[in-house]
Order: structure tokens, then sequence, then C-alpha cells
């Protein structure tokens, strides 16, 4: 691991590179607490083809990189709702989540001056991440599609 991180947007061509440390990441620290049916619906979520056309659609993926090697990945949807956040495990507790957390909130504050917040559906794993990050939770735990989520919001103004 280099000291020098880079942060930046996703290029075309990458999704498959994203795709695959967000199913490694997602295989060992969420799926466990998953049902089948949440781990089929994240999976399909998750693909290349589906990625490329999110990026179409107003999602933004924020990278982190080691060496070339994508090591953090952070999606926002409307500029105001996390979609996906994950650290590869060997990176982790090193600040390149908060680091890809911040640079995502003022993209969002940029884009949409005075948006009040950000939110996200954080997985049973994350929860202490985000509450870390400075989010909150605003109601109890929820099972949609087979995928447990804490809804939680981390205000901007």
């Amino acid at each position: 691991m280099t000291k020098e991180i880079i942060y930046r947007e996703i290029y075309k061509g990458e999704e498959e590179r994203v795709y695959r440390l967000i199913a490694d990441c997602f295989s060992e620290f969420v799926a466990p607490g998953y049902s089948e049916e949440g781990i089929i619906e994240f999976s399909k979520y998750i693909t290349p083809k589906f990625t490329e056309y999110r990026l179409m659609h107003d999602h933004f993926i924020l990278l982190a990189l080691d060496n070339g090697m994508i090591v953090g990945v952070i999606e926002v949807r409307n500029n105001n709702h996390i979609s996906l956040f994950f650290v590869k495990k060997e990176y982790q507790n090193k600040g390149i989540g908060k680091n890809l957390h911040e640079l995502a909130i003022n993209k969002c504050a940029i884009t949409i001056p005075k948006v009040p917040f950000v939110d996200v559906h954080s997985s049973p794993y994350a929860v202490p991440i985000y509450e870390k990050l400075g989010f909150a939770k605003v109601s109890d735990e929820q099972i949609v599609k087979g995928m447990r989520f804490t809804p939680m919001i981390f205000k901007i103004v």
C-alpha cells in the first residue's frame, strides 16, 4: 500500500473493476446477514451493465485508487442518496472511507447548493461506520426484497 491514495470519478470502462471490489466486500461483510433473496437483489444492482446505466441517470461514482488498484468506491444517486459505499478490507480504518464520504458530500453540495442532507440505507454491518461519519438513524431496520437496511441521514445545512 502506498501513502498516496488518488481520488477521482470513475472512468468509462472501469465498471467491471468496480463490480469486483463491491462484490468481494459485499460477500465478506454484508451478505452473511442477508437472505438469499437479498443477495440476489443486491447482485443484480451492482452488475457492470447496470452500473453503466446508472451513471447515465443521475448517479456519480468516486473511486479511491492505490497504484491504479481500486480500493474504495462511493456511489451517489440524485446528489442526495448514497447507494453504494465500500472499501477493500486491508484499506479500512485508514481514512479512505472518510475521504470518499467528504468528497461525495462536497460534490453533492456544489451540484445542489443548500442540499439539506444526504441519506443512506445502511446495511447492518455499516451502521457504526456511518454513525462515525456523522450519520443518524431516522428509523429502525427494515427489510425490502431481502435486503436489510437502516435509513440514516447526514445533515449538511
